[in-house]
């Protein structure tokens, strides 16, 4: 046997061997993606359309793939990018019709429950845990809707 394939083996092995392992993005230089939603039912100015610069990071628990790593970095922004420079609204929202009539209804995510920063850290998990290989185990996601709104999931 090669020395090559004396360490390949030795490699795999580590890598089966490592466990469940957390990988975390955006620590401290968080995901950042530009999004307008309103609140439809709110009582106060969030029932306007507005937007944020929002600041995602994300906790992804799983094992190490063949690759070396838990999850690319690139499929996790890829889903958070699903959302960038949209707009956010709830089911049955009359901008729906607004943006289909302008001719943006593309520019649109239509969520089953109001766009606030706790149900879009619900459903970002949701989608990169239906993305992502199944090595992955868990996710927590964190949406920072301003310096003094954040949520975690």
């Amino acid at each position: 046997m090669s020395q090559g394939a004396l360490e390949d083996d030795l490699d795999h092995t580590i890598l089966e061997d490592a466990g469940e392992r957390t990988l975390r993005i955006g620590d401290d230089s968080p995901i950042r993606m530009s999004t307008g939603h309103r609140l439809l039912h709110h009582d106060g100015k969030c029932s306007r359309p507005h937007g944020h610069n929002y600041e995602v990071t994300v906790e992804i628990s799983g094992t190490l793939s063949a690759e070396g790593w838990i999850v690319d970095k690139g499929v996790v922004t890829d889903v958070i990018d699903e959302w960038d420079h949209m707009f956010l609204v709830e089911e049955g929202d009359p901008l729906i019709e607004a943006f289909e009539t302008s001719g943006d209804a593309d520019s649109l995510v239509v969520l089953e429950h109001p766009p606030t920063a706790e149900v879009m850290a619900v459903l970002l998990e949701e989608r990169m845990l239906e993305t992502f290989p199944d090595n992955v185990s868990d996710v927590s996601v964190t949406v920072r809707e301003t310096g003094e709104l954040c949520t975690t999931y």
